[in-house]
């Protein structure tokens, strides 16, 4: 890749970590997408200027990505990634026109977001055993939090210690884009973690006091643990296709609107930008409201 391409690219990703305030992985994903794009126009087209990129090169780059078998999320993905990198080489005067401009995604076929029921949750919560030792008293905490906050798995890893207002049984959560917001938690899970906090500072002569869940060495929690935990405590309650950490905050969005809860307000929790992202839920609504006419109705 010519050098001038890669300061480009640089210029751009420090653009979205230090100004949009995107998060590593984000960034990460940004950088992954436009090394593979400029790589591919080097191979197919030589080293050329950014000015001399137009729209049929995109189109091949895409048309290579479709031929492998990428689904439509991914390349969708990718076209968001260059609409942004060449809006921003725009806006910094290095070109007239965005050779994206007249990219369009690609149609994604909607699949109704995979949740946990009722009883299987509460299967879990009144049933399953977790040890009683440090692991199980931190495996029963994440489990918990992901399910009554909704919170995504790298929010769950970066909770601290003084996030926690006990006093007003509420949670500071740091989202996409480092915005905060407040989110409400029952009156039994305040206590869990007031118990959690204070079992730490009685276990741990060394620990990490700043982030709430730690390992049994007082270290914080990796990604892995925590997808580890969830599919085998998951695997025991449900049959469901996927079993992730992410599936508890789809679990946890679809009980509240499945129970009456506003839209706007499952919004707030889940910390959507936009309305739209939340309203894949109310589908599972419906079809919820259609299992309950087939089985009341006398004419369903």
């Amino acid at each position: 890749m010519p050098t001038s391409h890669s300061q480009l690219i640089q210029t751009f990703l420090d653009y979205l970590k230090f100004q949009k305030r995107y998060s590593q992985h984000t960034v990460i994903s940004y950088q992954n997408d436009l090394t593979d794009f400029f790589d591919f126009i080097e191979r197919q087209f030589g080293t050329i200027a950014l000015s001399e990129i137009n729209t049929s090169f995109v189109r091949s780059w895409l048309a290579g990505l479709k031929e492998k078998g990428m689904e439509s999320k991914t390349i969708n993905r990718k076209i968001s990634t260059l609409k942004s990198f060449f809006k921003y080489q725009l806006k910094q005067g290095l070109l007239q026109s965005s050779p994206v401009a007249t990219i369009f995604s690609a149609k994604v076929k909607k699949r109704l977001p995979q949740f946990v029921s009722e009883s299987d949750i509460n299967t879990l919560f009144n049933y399953m055993e977790f040890p009683d030792d440090w692991r199980g008293k931190t495996d029963r905490l994440l489990f918990e939090l992901l399910y009554n906050t909704g919170i995504r798995k790298a929010e769950l890893l970066t909770l601290k210690e003084t996030h926690l207002d006990t006093t007003n049984s509420t949670i500071k959560v740091l989202g996409k884009g480092n915005k905060e917001r407040i989110l409400p938690v029952s009156k039994e899970l305040n206590q869990l973690m007031q118990q959690y906090v204070a079992d730490k500072g009685i276990n741990f002569k060394i620990a990490d006091t700043e982030i709430l869940l730690v390992n049994e060495k007082g270290k914080k929690l990796y990604p892995k643990y925590i997808y580890t935990v969830v599919t085998k405590y998951l695997a025991a309650v449900t049959t469901i296709d996927k079993k992730s950490p992410h599936v508890l905050r789809h679990t946890f969005a679809t009980h509240l609107m499945n129970n009456g809860a506003d839209i706007n307000a499952v919004k707030e929790l889940l910390g959507h930008s936009s309305l739209a992202a939340t309203q894949i839920y109310t589908h599972n609504t419906i079809e919820k409201l259609k299992e309950v006419h087939n089985k009341a109705h006398p004419k369903a």
